[in-house]
């Protein structure tokens, strides 16, 4: 039995993006791209998408990256003939056209085949220049420099996962050292923000997920069993390390930072944890108002799982949490049409939306009406959630029950006689339903009045 009482005239905390989302989903037809499957993500009130790994297979050669960009690092940085922005462009001018706003990221796709050869991910060979590159791409996008726009994007995010593998043979995203890559971030966040002030918000790095904080709990402040450790114990614990010594070294350098992003593919307690060893640390060195965005994170990253009440449930949980957690922004990896474990929104071949995508639409309404209210819940254990949100006028509460069986329900503190009950259970994709008796497990609910 779980009891929930919702109070609409006790205002928490604006309804954070919780449903944002990574890689937005476009395909290449013939003769031209296709980006209508962007509708999708507009319907589903989604504010942003993180602009990572959008560089086509194996790194690519057209969109966002910097050297998809900037294709000759010896060339003019300050000569419009040396940049290419058209690919970029035609996607940010999709995006803008679906209200989706991009989270730019500064720096290259991943190189999975790093092992064989590293192309992109080595450190680039003048700090300076590279910082400058970066600045004529925000001037071209903010500004209208170079036959450019007046977008006013706002987040600028350096690099992503230069702490990917603890050794440059094992790491996909960076062949440098920790110290190279701190440098780099001061060099390039003090001349961006020199450049544009407070016009713009830059950050990063992309952290890996800090699951070595879970071999060694008690020392990071965590109730949680020890992990024993393992073959990923260096990797692991060496990227907890990367971040302690990247705080650090900003604080002793005055590096600006405006917010910074983070990521987990773990479950909705460990990733609970993480926030809190994030938010703990920043505190303690003086930034414990710094935008935090968890921006890369699915909790349902299997084959087999695409499509299920499982991962509907999951994706749900995870968005309901963290709304009640620290971290200010949450990017799903990933909305991509191509198969793969990690694009969880569409369908492979038809590209229709499948269960996953209606846990972003359903949070898409929370969203859209604003303010979070007080939600208590009462319940013997396990993992049950809910969020409740208003405009003043209109009312929603969204549940997901993911204790391993299905729960009778008691929602008591307002009128829900006229109320529109839908369900999200893999097979019901945000139905209509005739009242909330009960909820089975793995099952979603989002009730509006």
């Amino acid at each position: 039995m779980v009891s929930i009482k919702v109070d609409t005239s006790k205002s928490i905390k604006p309804i954070k993006p919780m449903h944002a989302v990574g890689q937005p989903p476009f395909g290449g037809g013939f003769m031209k791209f296709d980006f209508s499957h962007m509708e999708h993500l507009k319907n589903a009130n989604i504010p942003y998408s993180r602009l990572h790994d959008v560089g086509g297979a194996f790194g690519g050669n057209r969109f966002v990256d910097i050297p998809n960009i900037f294709r000759d690092f010896d060339a003019d940085e300050n000569d419009p003939a040396s940049y290419d922005f058209a690919f970029t462009d035609a996607l940010i001018a999709a995006m803008y056209s679906y209200n989706l706003k991009p989270i730019f990221r500064l720096g290259v796709t991943i190189e999975n085949q790093a092992h064989i050869k590293a192309l992109r991910i080595n450190p680039p060979k003048d700090y300076g220049k590279w910082a400058r590159i970066c600045e004529h791409i925000i001037r071209h996008y903010n500004e209208g420099w170079a036959d450019g726009y007046a977008y006013g994007i706002e987040y600028w995010e350096i690099w992503n996962e230069p702490e990917n593998g603890h050794t440059p043979e094992t790491n996909q995203m960076w062949t440098g050292t920790a110290e190279e890559f701190y440098k780099l971030y001061d060099v390039t966040a003090k001349h961006l923000k020199a450049c544009f002030g407070d016009s713009i918000k830059v950050g990063g790095y992309g952290a890996c997920g800090m699951y070595g904080l879970y071999y060694h709990p008690e020392k990071y402040g965590l109730d949680f069993p020890a992990r024993e450790p393992d073959e990923r114990y260096e990797k692991d614990t060496y990227r907890v390390e990367f971040f302690l010594g990247f705080v650090k070294y900003i604080r002793e350098q005055g590096s600006p930072i405006d917010f910074f992003s983070w990521h987990s593919y773990s479950d909705v307690e460990k990733t609970l944890g993480m926030d809190f060893f994030i938010r703990k640390t920043l505190k303690e060195n003086g930034y414990g108002e710094l935008e935090t965005h968890l921006n890369e994170w699915n909790n349902a990253h299997k084959n087999e799982l695409h499509g299920t009440a499982y991962a509907s449930a999951a994706v749900a949980a995870m968005m309901l949490a963290m709304q009640d957690a620290s971290t200010h922004m949450l990017c799903y990896y990933d909305t991509r049409l191509q198969a793969s474990a990690y694009g969880g929104f569409f369908a492979p071949l038809t590209y229709e939306p499948v269960s996953t995508y209606y846990s972003f639409a359903a949070f898409g309404r929370l969203y859209a009406l604003g303010t979070q209210v007080e939600t208590v819940i009462e319940k013997d254990g396990g993992e049950f959630y809910a969020v409740a949100a208003t405009d003043g006028k209109r009312n929603a509460l969204m549940i997901c029950n993911r204790t391993g069986e299905a729960q009778e329900l008691s929602i008591e503190g307002v009128d829900l006689s006229e109320a529109r009950y839908y369900v999200l259970d893999g097979k019901r994709l945000l139905s209509m339903a005739f009242g909330a008796e009960k909820l089975c497990d793995n099952t979603v609910m989002l009730i509006e009045w």
